[in-house]
């Protein structure tokens, strides 16, 4: 978890290949209306949010209930959502934890996705950092966040 361009699908592909588990993209998940704002800047509100949480909701416990271990990427930015997508007791959070002119840059450098810089803002506004995550710095490799990641959460 954590805002746009803190390296989520990066990590979270990377982690799930060393890990043999099923990589999940939550943005596959956005309705074409989110998307479409998300590429004009335009944060979303809670009522573009919660078909998207509905949904990833859905993904994990369809996951969980065949008993399959999968890495969701997606922003996940409020308590109340990491509480709609802990669908059991296996579910755990990462948290790419870094400061706005890192991200900025990153989102500078970024080609091809919908999520840009001008929603940056809002994201950070909108984030309540989580109790109970691993928390891993975005300023190393993606390979030794991935390391780090495995080596707090015992994977």
């Amino acid at each position: 978890m954590g805002v746009t361009g803190a390296g989520k699908t990066t990590v979270g592909r990377l982690l799930a290949g060393e890990l043999g588990w099923e990589y999940v993209e939550g943005d596959d998940f956005h309705s074409e209306a989110n998307i479409a704002k998300m590429r004009r800047g335009i944060p979303l509100g809670e009522e573009d949010r919660q078909p998207w949480l509905e949904s990833l909701r859905a993904e994990l416990g369809k996951h969980d209930a065949e008993g399959q271990n999968m890495v969701l990427a997606c922003s996940a930015l409020k308590r109340d959502y990491r509480k709609m997508l802990a669908v059991g007791p296996g579910v755990r959070f990462v948290y790419l934890k870094g400061d706005a002119q890192r991200i900025t840059e990153r989102l500078r450098a970024r080609q091809g996705h919908f999520a840009g810089e001008k929603i940056l803002a809002g994201q950070f506004a909108d984030l309540e950092e989580p109790d109970g995550a691993v928390v891993v710095d975005i300023g190393a490799t993606p390979e030794a966040i991935v390391r780090e990641i495995r080596v707090k959460s015992s994977l």
